[in-house]
């Protein structure tokens, strides 16, 4: 957590930086060393070993300001800028299509300092006529204040549950791992969370109660009840705890996790059969049915058991009717990974050390994509630095008998639907992920085209992030996906679900669908470190809620079946 707060703590002197309208190669440098610091392996071990000024991008300035936050747990510098920047200007951060540079023109022209001040100056039509906006650029930022009303007090998954899974190791200290759960939209693997549900069973609700509000995370106490308490992290995010006895917790897991609609479907099977079904247990008449786990529960109602990704009302009570529950993808079916950026472009690991890493989780390939020479800004390859990456990835597949690095690239989808290199070059890749980066506000008929033209290149292996949505940041641009994946499915092109947090990009509610098409979906990460391998985790969850089994899964396969599987796919269209 530390080597995290460092991190966030250099990119907002960087971002506080380009506000204040400093020198913008100091405040990169920020940045460029918060992301240095968040990829590092064992930062602590750099600390005592006063290696940090050894590190590519750690001059002695930042290096000193790291070891005073160490030391202290402060830094002067920081809240010095602080105190020079309005406290609620950096939150206009949080609006799509606004960065620092135009916040400075705002705070220095309009005198604006919060989201409020520049949602009337929206309104009344005041960035019209300044430096650098317009009215396409007002109406934008108006959008994205909209987006953020829509979407208060909502948190990602990869940001909520890192901290859910702190507060349950702690309580494993008092109760046994079958008395207690994290329930809601967390055990669900919702891409979007609000708060964390935990429910705890033990015959001491005081105790239990006295130790939650007691750990070191509480920043507040809203609410303190006999059954329910309700508490503030200090990252903001609201937590409530549940106590109930032991014979009303499988009901109250099953209650708890949701869905509402779910719920709902479940009570209404439940008055069919004369049963009462609630958070205290299911009843008949006034009689208790003992169950002591949810299995249970779902038996006696005639039901498969229903993992709880898939609780969302979409089919599933239908097909636990008729016993056709898919059998869905688990981590340990992750045999590789794909879509991943290194050194090469704006990654920060070697070939060589992200190959250690997925070795040492137990993968047995990885698939290197780095940008393609369009994205310039992520430092895409041109022809020779392709060339002189597969000369390094020969070198080190010939060193590894029972690993293998497979040649890729991800491919800007240029405006027109061509992909980022000519033919000579694209023949040479194992295989080609093509993805959106640019000129989002294409209409959508323009759009598709672009999309479908890409799909349609034979040397395109599988999609990169369908919609190009950033959760909780900006909506995907408009596509009609279910005519997007019927376009892979007839030209054989995987689908990729991005797994990083801030994307989960096809969103599960299409994977259903894609798997009706026998589109095959790759678990990739995105990865621009080997640290970023381990979202594999959140894309695995994403993927349970789209129905998907191990047989729907390229990265499912083993090495000779992914070899044997791109091979058949560039066969098939005749490379």
């Amino acid at each position: 957590m530390e080597q995290k707060n460092i991190s966030q703590i250099l990119e907002e002197i960087g971002t506080l930086l380009e506000i204040k309208g400093e020198n913008p190669f100091k405040s990169k440098a920020y940045y460029n060393a918060a992301r240095t610091i968040s990829g590092l392996d064992d930062l602590d071990g750099i600390i005592r070993e006063k290696g940090l000024r050894k590190i590519k991008g750690i001059g002695d300035a930042i290096a000193s300001k790291i070891e005073e936050y160490i030391s202290t747990g402060r830094i002067e510098y920081l809240e010095n800028l602080r105190k020079e920047i309005p406290p609620r200007l950096i939150e206009l951060l949080q609006i799509p299509n606004l960065g620092p540079k135009k916040i400075k023109v705002l705070y220095d022209t309009l005198g604006i300092t919060n989201i409020g001040e520049l949602e009337y100056a929206c309104r009344e039509n005041r960035l019209i006529t300044l430096p650098s906006f317009g009215e396409k650029t007002q109406e934008k930022i108006l959008k994205g204040i909209e987006f953020l009303k829509k979407h208060k007090d909502e948190h990602l998954l990869g940001e909520i549950y890192p901290q859910a899974e702190s507060i349950r190791e702690k309580f494993l200290k008092i109760v046994s791992p079958s008395d207690m759960e994290i329930c809601g939209s967390i055990r669900r693997r919702k891409e979007v969370v609000k708060d964390i549900d935990i429910l705890v069973t033990g015959k001491d609700h005081e105790s239990i109660t006295n130790f939650f509000i007691a750990l070191p995370e509480i920043e507040e106490v809203l609410l303190k009840g006999d059954t329910k308490t309700s508490c503030r992290l200090k990252s903001g995010i609201e937590v409530d705890l549940r106590v109930v006895e032991k014979t009303s917790f499988p009901y109250a897991v099953m209650y708890f996790t949701g869905s509402k609609e779910h719920n709902v479907r479940l009570r209404g099977i439940s008055k069919a059969k004369g049963f009462k079904l609630n958070e205290y247990g299911l009843f008949e008449g006034e009689q208790l049915i003992r169950c002591i786990s949810e299995e249970e529960i779902y038996n006696i109602l005639g039901l498969q058991y229903i993992p709880p990704e898939l609780r969302e009302d979409y089919g599933e009570v239908e097909a636990a009717t008729e016993g056709r529950l898919p059998e869905l993808i688990e981590m340990g079916d992750i045999k590789g990974i794909f879509h991943i950026h290194s050194e090469f472009s704006d990654g920060i690991d070697s070939i060589e050390r992200l190959a250690d890493r997925a070795k040492k989780m137990g993968m047995s390939y990885i698939g290197i994509s780095d940008h393609s020479k369009s994205a310039y800004y992520a430092g895409g390859l041109k022809t020779e630095d392709i060339l002189r990456q597969w000369d390094m990835i020969d070198r080190l597949n010939r060193r590894r008998q029972d690993f293998h690095i497979f040649k890729g690239i991800e491919s800007d989808i240029l405006p027109d639907g061509s992909l980022d290199y000519d033919e000579d070059i694209l023949k040479g890749f194992d295989f080609v992920i093509a993805s959106v980066h640019s000129g989002f506000n294409m209409k959508q008929e323009d759009m598709e085209k672009r999309i479908i033209r890409a799909i349609e290149n034979p040397y395109t292996t599988m999609l990169g992030h369908l919609t190009g949505r950033l959760l909780l940041s900006r909506d995907g641009y408009p596509v009609d996906v279910k005519k997007i994946i019927e376009a892979c499915s007839e030209k054989g092109v995987v689908i990729e679900l991005n797994a990083s947090p801030y994307r989960l990009d096809i969103d599960w509610r299409y994977l259903k669908y894609a798997r009706e098409r026998g589109v095959l979906i790759s678990i990739n990460p995105d990865a621009h470190s080997a640290d970023g391998f381990y979202d594999i985790f959140y894309g695995v969850g994403i993927a349970r809620k789209g129905w998907q089994e191990k047989k729907d899964i390229l990265n499912a396969r083993d090495l000779n079946g992914i070899k044997d599987t791109l091979n058949n796919l560039k066969r098939k269209k005749g490379i």
